[in-house]
């Protein structure tokens, strides 16, 4: 692929005017080479420091202070570096809350997670879907824009942000029709070249960055975006400025795009559009996020990653080398681009170029040094944290864990339920008399099932309940919504939810994973408490798996009307469950979740398993397996297994062979 050195643009001008024409760098002769390594972080979402808040300890497994030590590693190792971000870094942690919520940033102050970012460097960074949750205003704040959007006045000043240049090419000003952030960046870069001689030269690579959120960003946040933003296509808005970024004289072009690999039918509001992306002509290197994946990675099974065109061994899409840094700091995307010149344009090398996602842990299980400036950065922001998530808020006499919410316990969810439900029907006993007389439901899900590793369980000890293990219980800033669904519509629900299991064969003798790891966890909605009841059964297809699903004793009818507490991440449409897109939401409440949660527990006080965590609605259909069935969670937690109930949960094998750490568990359906 053929690229222009120079920018396309004829001046025209008096002679008086000639000291404005820019001086362009001197091309090197042809047969040039050079290396450039792109670096990228994806979903940080905050996590500053190796620190868990809602655990109250440190945690060596993530963590941008130790992604910051392979960074350095990474530019001892390469001459020439660009330090790239795409997006979902300023949400996430009680840090974040603490900055946007309980204590908000001054004008004059900039986020931790900016300040670290800062020095280190970075060139430059993209924007993601979660950089919207605290709303335009905050976000105008902490990243020193100056929106042209309604909802930020106009008189506002230009506050504190970071150093590097953010980018997002198709998220649009209602009021101006223009985009949000610049769509685009052009960065030229000095780098130390080979000449076709083999003697070392020097020479400017202009890198052009181009950025991409998920569309769905209106339905997710539409309680802070409805009628001030809009959003544009993925390949629609790549196409319209790619060929801007070449005339401009880009050399070389990253998109930063904030959304995994879907290869379903191209539609311009998909959440996740790189798949598609990576076909539009001009584009380089995709660093991608979003799905909280690693990429590339030979020993992948998530489907996506075997997709026609994508090559998950040499880190490639549609032929674009691709990278994805997983979550949380735990790795550091590379991809080390191999150009030439060829006396007009700087061209890939794709044949010599390499991706790779670096882990902060080793093979052997350890991990990196983590780089200590970090934490000394920002350790009065850490500090006071930790006073902020102490806050006491009552207690209980019970361990509420998501080690085993995936067979039954529900110490992690019924009590979210309890809360969203009685916040629900008091605002309808109060606004919505209409629908006094339909039942009140709740749906929640465990947020925190390992996903992450063998420490990402929601884990809130019997004792003292504070801030922080409310946080730990409801760990996104998501607000309350509720929806009006029939019996069929509930259902479906349920049955989407479902699919979190995969299809157990009751004949086979072999050894049958239980969990879709697919299927995140928090994707499991649940129903819990004594007024309905309902069965699972795994033996059946997706879609077919709810049976003998009832209100209070009597068949749910098809027509039978509810009400349904949820977050208005699920009420518009987040997850793709049937049904759920805006248009059955009868409450948009402007009170977030958590909070709903922490005023249930204050009001309260005492909580005990009996009220409050052994709920449980549902039930696997029992069924008698010839072979094992198991399932993954932390070691030696049978005995939670059995407080919780789950008489038919035992421990196979302390490790299960995968090398993270976590235990492998066998249920006994028949029981």
């Amino acid at each position: 692929m053929r690229r222009s050195a120079l920018p396309f643009a004829i001046f025209l001008c008096l002679p008086a005017c000639a000291p404005m024409v820019p001086k362009l760098p001197t091309a090197p002769p042809a047969g040039s080479r050079v290396t450039l390594a792109l670096l990228e972080t994806t979903d940080l979402h905050a996590n500053v420091i190796g620190y868990d808040y809602y655990k109250l300890r440190a945690d060596s497994s993530f963590g941008f202070d130790r992604v910051a030590t392979l960074i350095g590693q990474a530019r001892a190792q390469y001459a020439n570096t660009v330090l790239l971000d795409d997006g979902d870094t300023i949400q996430g942690t009680a840090l974040a809350d603490y900055q946007a919520l309980a204590a908000p940033l001054p004008c004059g102050d900039k986020l931790a997670i900016y300040k670290t970012m800062d020095t280190l460097g970075y060139d430059g960074g993209g924007i993601g879907n979660h950089e919207f949750s605290y709303g335009l205003p905050y976000l105008n704040q902490v990243t020193g824009s100056h929106f042209d959007v309604d909802g930020v006045p106009a008189a506002t000043p230009r506050c504190a942000g970071p150093a590097f240049p953010l980018v997002l090419a198709n998220v649009y000003s209602s009021r101006t029709r223009q985009p949000l952030f610049a769509p685009y960046r052009i960065i030229a870069k000095t780098v130390s070249a080979t000449g076709p001689d083999g003697r070392p030269l020097t020479a400017t690579i202009r890198v052009g960055i181009i950025g991409f959120a998920p569309p769905v960003i209106l339905a997710w946040d539409k309680r802070w975006l409805d009628g001030k933003i809009y959003t544009e296509g993925w390949r629609e808005t790549a196409q319209k400025f790619i060929p801007r970024m070449r005339a401009e004289g880009a050399d070389v072009i990253v998109a930063l795009s904030h959304g995994g690999l879907d290869a379903a039918p191209y539609s311009p509001a998909m959440e996740n559009g790189s798949y598609y992306l990576a076909q539009v002509a001009g584009i380089d290197a995709l660093l991608i996020g979003h799905a909280h994946q690693v990429f590339p990675n030979a020993a992948g099974t998530a489907p996506q990653f075997n997709l026609p065109g994508v090559d998950k061994v040499r880190g490639t899409v549609n032929g674009v080398p691709t990278v994805m840094a997983g979550l949380w700091g735990k790795n550091l995307g590379v991809i080390g681009l191999r150009l030439r010149f060829d006396g007009a344009a700087w061209s890939v090398d794709k044949a010599a170029t390499t991706v790779e996602a670096r882990a902060i842990q080793n093979a052997d299980r350890s991990v990196v040094d983590a780089d200590p400036a970090i934490a000394k950065l920002i350790a009065a922001e850490h500090a006071a944290t930790i006073s902020y998530v102490r806050q006491p808020l009552g207690s209980s006499d019970f361990r509420m864990s998501a080690y085993f919410s995936d067979v039954g316990d529900v110490s992690a969810v019924q009590l979210v339920n309890q809360a969203q439900a009685a916040y629900l029907a008091d605002y309808v006993k109060t606004n919505l008399p209409q629908y006094a007389q339909l039942p009140v439901l709740s749906m929640a899900s465990p947020f925190k099932t390992g996903a992450a590793g063998v420490g990402d369980y929601t884990d809130v000890p019997a004792g003292p309940v504070a801030l922080n293990n409310a946080a730990d219980l409801y760990l996104y800033p998501n607000s309350l919504s509720a929806v009006k669904v029939d019996g069929a519509q509930l259902k479906a629900w349920l049955e989407k939810s479902a699919e979190r299991f995969n299809r157990i064969d009751p004949a086979s003798g072999a050894q049958q994973e239980l969990v879709n790891t697919a299927v995140a966890g928090f994707n499991f909605d649940e129903l819990t408490g004594d007024d309905v009841r309902y069965q699972i059964d795994v033996t059946r297809p997706v879609g077919q798996r709810i049976v003998g699903l009832a209100y209070r004793g009597r068949a749910v009818a098809p027509a039978q009307e509810f009400l349904v507490a949820t977050n208005n991440f699920r009420a518009s449409g987040g997850g793709n469950f049937p049904g759920l897109d805006g248009g059955r939401t009868i409450l948009a409440s402007p009170d977030n979740n958590r909070d709903v949660l922490i005023a249930y527990i204050q009001a309260h006080k005492g909580l005990t398993r009996a009220a409050n965590g052994a709920g449980r609605s549902w039930r696997f259909a029992p069924v008698a397996v010839k072979g094992a069935v198991v399932f993954h969670s932390a070691p030696e937690m049978v005995a939670l297994a059995r407080q919780a109930g789950l008489l038919n949960v035992s421990q196979l094998r302390a490790d299960d062979g995968g090398g993270k750490g976590y235990a492998l568990y066998g249920i006994d359906l028949s029981r």
